[in-house]
């Protein structure tokens, strides 16, 4: 399968690596417009080819099967209608799109492609994850009653931070909920096999202005935000997101409450699963096949204490779009209707807000 990555900042060398860990996978190339930087990283990291614009790319390589997309969120709506219509599988970063029409109007076109299209949102296959979805299922934690979430983080932490999604034209009107908020929708919905179909938020910021090259410019979208959800059979969650919260680095923590038990998971301990119980000690699991079930102890490769972490999980949702791709059995990858539904929450959210007001979407 002959794959390319468009965008090489951080996260596209991340696909890169991830790529590079799944069997029959073949980085051939690699877009960006910077040419110094695309043929300095194709170089350095043994890639055979690099172009600087994407009708470049599709026009030299034919037998492209999968391009990832891994450019600034404004940029995915036009370079994802591009590869479809040049008839190419995309696997898209997130935020899938700007806004829930665009991610409308995706679904649509591919659709009518027969192609495939996925958005890469990882966390749902940290073992843990799967783990805490396996119990919700079999009811050994009772009736869930409760979920809370946090996702904490303070690269924005001061006033002189500065990046692309600060820039509303380029990172979208929610900068918090789209970028963090959304890894939790998924993640929470992934575990209970649910939509949430009510939001009721209120987003907060830290900075009206922030400074860029030491100029101070206007800042529109939020810090952080606190989200009340609910499923569609009633559950009730709470979300707090932040990216300016000093000390915590990328802290996604998941607690869910049920009748008889709760889960508790930390990604920074990703390895590691919490059980609560009344009547009996509480337990610490580790991510090994012997102690998981389902599909979590299907993808559990290694024994215990050797931790697996972002980075396993980042392959395996890759992992997961070939596999369909190849018309192979698919461990549940977010697919770009799943992810159309996660840009209508996104939305929802800015809607609450602006009318202080819960939101309901359609289940």
């Amino acid at each position: 399968m002959d794959v390319a990555v468009i965008g090489i900042g951080f996260i596209g060398k991340q696909h890169i690596e991830a790529i590079r860990r799944v069997p029959g996978a073949r980085l051939v190339a690699v877009c960006e417009p910077n040419e110094a930087v695309a043929k300095q990283l194709s170089q350095a990291m043994e890639i055979p080819r690099y172009y600087t614009s994407v009708e470049e790319l599709l026009a030299a390589e034919p037998t492209l099967q999968v391009v990832h997309n891994c450019t600034p969120s404004s940029f995915h709506f036009a370079i994802n209608q591009q590869l479809i219509a040049a008839g190419v599988n995309v696997y898209c970063e997130k935020p899938f799109t700007s806004n829930a029409e665009q991610s409308a109007t995706l679904v649509k076109q591919l659709s009518k492609s027969g192609l495939k299209g996925g958005v890469n949102f990882n966390y749902r296959h940290n073992l843990m994850v799967e783990e805490m979805r396996e119990r919700v299922a079999s009811g050994s934690i009772g009736r869930p009653w409760f979920v809370n979430a946090e996702y904490l983080q303070d690269w924005l932490l001061k006033q002189t931070d500065y990046d692309w999604r600060v820039d509303a034209e380029i990172g979208g009107p929610t900068r918090a909920i789209a970028d963090i908020g959304s890894h939790c929708f998924d993640t929470l919905q992934y575990i209970f096999n649910q939509r949430i179909v009510s939001v009721e938020v209120k987003r907060l910021q830290e900075y009206a202005t922030r400074f860029q090259n030491g100029q101070e410019v206007p800042v529109s979208n939020e810090d952080a935000a606190i989200i009340f959800v609910t499923f569609e059979d009633g559950l009730s969650g709470l979300i707090r997101v932040s990216q300016v919260t000093a000390g915590k680095k990328n802290d996604l923590h998941v607690l869910v409450e049920g009748s008889e038990q709760a889960l508790e998971w930390y990604q920074e301990r990703p390895d590691r699963l919490w059980v609560g119980h009344r009547d009996q000690g509480n337990e610490e699991l580790y991510a090994a096949s012997q102690y998981l079930h389902g599909q979590a102890a299907h993808d559990a490769e290694l024994p215990n204490g050797h931790a697996v972490g972002w980075k396993d999980a980042f392959t395996a949702g890759i992992q997961a779009f070939y596999d369909d791709v190849n018309g192979k059995p698919s461990a549940g990858y977010v697919d770009f209707s799943e992810a159309d539904y996660l840009m209508q929450l996104v939305d929802a959210c800015v809607v609450s807000d602006a009318q202080q007001q819960p939101i309901q979407l359609q289940g």
